[in-house]
C-alpha cells in the first residue's frame, strides 16, 4: 500500500508539473534555459572565488573578476525573469529569403527562354542595340582562272 501511495503522489506531481506554466516555459523556451544556465555558471564561479580565503567583504570590493561574474549572473537572471513574465511568442514558420530568390531566378530564366522579344530587350539593355549594316566589299573578286583544256 505504501508503494501505491508513493506512485500516486508521483503521478499527482507529474500532473501538477504539466499544468505549471513556468515549467512549460522552461521546457519550451531555449533562451530561458540558456539564461538560467549562464546565471548558474556565473554564480558557481563567483562562489568559488568567494571561498578563496579572503573575507567576503574584501573579495566583493577588490576582486574585479568576482564583480564581473556577479554582474553576469544578475544580468542573466534579469533576462530570464523578464522572459518568464512575457507571453510566449507563437512559433512562426518563415520562408527564407533564399527560397524566394531562387523562385524569382527560375521564373526569370523561364521567361527569357520562352519569350524571344523579352530576350532581345534584355540583350539590347545589356550590350546595346544592334546596328544594322550592309556589308560591301572594298576589294574586287579575282577573275576566275581560265579553264585549262583537258589533255588527251
Amino acid at each position: 500500500m505504501a508503494a501505491k501511495d508513493k506512485f500516486g503522489r508521483a503521478g499527482e506531481a507529474a500532473r501538477a508539473a504539466q499544468h505549471n506554466r513556468y515549467l512549460q516555459r522552461l521546457i519550451e523556451d531555449e533562451a530561458l534555459r540558456s539564461n538560467l544556465l549562464a546565471a548558474y555558471v556565473a554564480a558557481r564561479s563567483a562562489a568559488g572565488r568567494m571561498s578563496n580565503g579572503k573575507p567576503a567583504t574584501q573579495a566583493l570590493f577588490e576582486d574585479r573578476k568576482l564583480q564581473r561574474e556577479l554582474s553576469d549572473m544578475v544580468g542573466a537572471l534579469r533576462e530570464a525573469s523578464s522572459s518568464l513574465r512575457e507571453q510566449p511568442k507563437p512559433k512562426r514558420r518563415r520562408r527564407g529569403a533564399g527560397r524566394s530568390l531562387l523562385l524569382i531566378a527560375v521564373g526569370s530564366m523561364l521567361a527569357l527562354a520562352l519569350s524571344e522579344s523579352l530576350r532581345t530587350k534584355v540583350l539590347d539593355l545589356l550590350f546595346g542595340a544592334e546596328e544594322e549594316f550592309d556589308y560591301s566589299s572594298t576589294t574586287t573578286p579575282e577573275a576566275p582562272a581560265p579553264a585549262s583544256v583537258a589533255s588527251n
